[in-house]
């Protein structure tokens, strides 16, 4: 009498769950890797930013419309960077803020007033503490209940 042959095993359906089982594992680092990560938004008010946005369109429209640029100059040696108005704007009352945006951290972000004086009205401020790298520079002023907006990116040195 003859014993038949045990049948001969294949390893592929072993294969191919074990392709899903690591499918699924890498899969789930993903998911688990894009929940940890950290995303803000530029600012905490963006939203509210948004909804302003023809008021900043106007403004940044109304400060290339002036008869001279607002002139932002960094002397990167004396750490020291000059806003200069247009001399037009010299008599009025000019009040406003400066943001320093940082956009690769958030926490070094920060707020100055924007109070230029003199003629030409200037405004000079020390730089020495900021940190090397990229920064974006705000400027939102008010001068003669005429509102203006000038964004200029500034790059600090050590």
């Amino acid at each position: 009498m003859v014993t038949p042959a045990p049948p001969k095993r294949t390893i592929w359906p072993y294969a191919i769950i074990a392709a899903f089982v690591l499918f699924a594992s890498y899969i789930g680092f993903m998911v688990q890797q894009a929940m940890r990560t950290s995303v803000d938004l530029v600012s905490p008010d963006y939203y509210q930013q948004e909804l302003a946005y023809q008021q900043r369109m106007e403004s940044v429209a109304r400060t290339a419309a002036l008869p001279a640029p607002v002139v932002v100059t960094h002397e990167a040696a004396a750490h020291r960077l000059k806003l200069a108005l247009p001399a037009g704007l010299s008599g009025q009352a000019i009040e406003g803020t400066l943001h320093f945006f940082r956009p690769s951290d958030q926490k070094l972000d920060f707020k100055l007033p924007f109070a230029p004086a003199g003629t030409p009205a200037l405004q000079e401020l020390n730089t020495s503490k900021l940190q090397p790298g990229l920064w974006r520079l705000r400027v939102d002023f008010t001068a003669g209940n005429q509102q203006y907006f000038l964004e200029k990116e500034l790059s600090i040195s050590e």
